[in-house]
């Protein structure tokens, strides 16, 4: 094979393939040793499926459906360049009874369209919109490895980890933030034998660097006026991006933003003063003072009174993880979570809103059972103790550095002593500085 990247070359034949394809996967999930006709890219990408857990026999799982799928596409900056993906597209699908899929960056498919014979087939495969087709949950696949791998890539027949995949092909390649250069996910055409050709590759690659090209052209400046943004997450002191400028805020005044953000219809004194001191002796005149000093920060206009309000919507790093939860993309919320909510702040209101927004994630994630999200919060500053968030994900990706964590914590959590070290340890994380 002179590209490891094209499943079958010119003059190949492909019926011989496949009989080849197939006696190797039988050996490689009977004895886990991979016969070296298998390309590179599809022996490293079957052994990855192997340690996540996939079964040759398992199938994909549907995730969000309805309203919650709707939420989620709409929000997602592919969304942008599906007419672009269909003028591309469209046609060659439907003519060649193929299927154009779109993926996000952990393979869950939010566009599946094409050939309706053809759709029909692939849904009985979940092989449509809100299925999960990552390399974790169904093994090799052309959208769930190019994401795992970030290059355009062609899955052949039995190349396929999971069994009823094996009579289909398909060719995808990622799709990259042209600013940021993160993969936002993959453009994907699935059909018959007849796109295991090295043309098929070349097609979806030449179709990914069309759409970057087009999200460059649709971003705006950066530094258009726009609405307000307030991050708080993992961060002391909030920064407000605010006019095209950036203000960053002292932890007293990031509390306050954070509760006006949180309450557009506004505060009482008296609330506010509840909501930011335990301290039951402070008085309404220090609140005034540290408003007043609020207000000259953020300029004239943006801070109202009687009650405390803010005069224009702030978008806050705090609402969007807690609305894509409620949509149910737990891993769009996963990406938006940066750390807990002003860490270092005993204000009894946000140290609740801290907890709240801390507790509905790992929530979500434990029952979610994706294993690179629950191994992203259990190795994150916040998560190293999270012994619920480490038993989830032993049951999910029980490889040997997890199953070890997860003893030394059982074992601490046994003694007095650790239980009590670990509370210090979860205190003293709260109290240090954060960026």
């Amino acid at each position: 094979m002179t590209d490891p990247w094209v499943a079958l070359e010119p003059g190949a034949d492909p019926a011989e393939r496949v009989r080849v394809l197939r006696r190797a996967h039988e050996t490689f999930t009977r004895v886990g040793t991979v016969p070296r006709p298998v390309r590179s890219v599809v022996a490293e990408s079957w052994r990855r499926s192997a340690r996540a857990g996939v079964g040759p026999d398992g199938t994909a799982s549907v995730e969000l459906s309805d309203g919650a799928l709707g939420t989620y596409r709409a929000e997602h900056p592919l969304a942008r360049v599906m007419p672009l993906f269909r003028e591309l597209m469209g046609t060659f699908a439907a003519d060649g009874e193929h299927l154009l899929a779109v993926c996000d960056a952990h393979g869950r498919l939010l566009w599946v369209e094409g050939h309706r014979a053809t759709r029909r087939r692939a849904d009985g495969m979940n092989f449509v919109p809100g299925a999960r087709w990552s390399e974790s949950a169904v093994g090799t696949n052309a959208p769930g490895t190019a994401v795992a791998v970030d290059r355009p890539v062609q899955v052949f027949a039995a190349e396929h980890f999971i069994r009823r995949v094996q009579p289909w092909t398909c060719a995808a390649a990622p799709v990259h933030d042209p600013r940021t250069g993160r993969v936002l996910g993959a453009v994907d055409i699935t059909g018959g034998d007849g796109l295991a050709h090295p043309h098929s590759l070349g097609f979806v690659q030449a179709v990914a660097r069309a759409a970057e090209a087009q999200l460059a052209l649709l971003a705006p400046p950066r530094n258009a006026p726009d609405t307000p943004l307030l991050g708080a997450l993992g961060r002391d002191e909030a920064e407000l991006v605010l006019d095209g400028r950036r203000v960053r805020l002292s932890r007293r005044h990031s509390e306050i933003l954070v509760l006006l953000a949180r309450h557009p219809e506004g505060l009482t004194g008296d609330e506010l003063l509840c909501a930011l001191y335990a301290d039951e002796s402070v008085t309404p005149v220090t609140l005034r003072a540290e408003l007043a000093r609020l207000r000259r920060v953020l300029g004239a206009g943006l801070l109202g009174s009687r009650p405390y309000r803010l005069t224009a919507a702030v978008e806050s790093d705090v609402t969007v993880v807690e609305r894509r939860l409620r949509a149910g993309a737990v891993t769009a919320a996963a990406q938006a979570y940066t750390g807990p909510l002003l860490p270092g702040s005993q204000a009894p209101a946000v140290v609740r809103l801290r907890d709240r927004v801390a507790d509905g994630l790992r929530t979500a994630l434990v029952a979610h059972r994706d294993p690179d999200l629950l191994a992203d919060w259990a190795h994150a500053p916040w998560g190293e103790d999270d012994l619920e968030v480490w038993r989830a994900l032993a049951a999910v990706r029980p490889i040997a550095p997890v199953r070890a964590r997860l003893a030394a914590l059982e074992a601490e959590l046994a003694a007095p002593a650790g239980r009590a070290r670990r509370r210090a340890c979860g205190a003293t994380y709260l109290q240090r500085p954060h960026a």
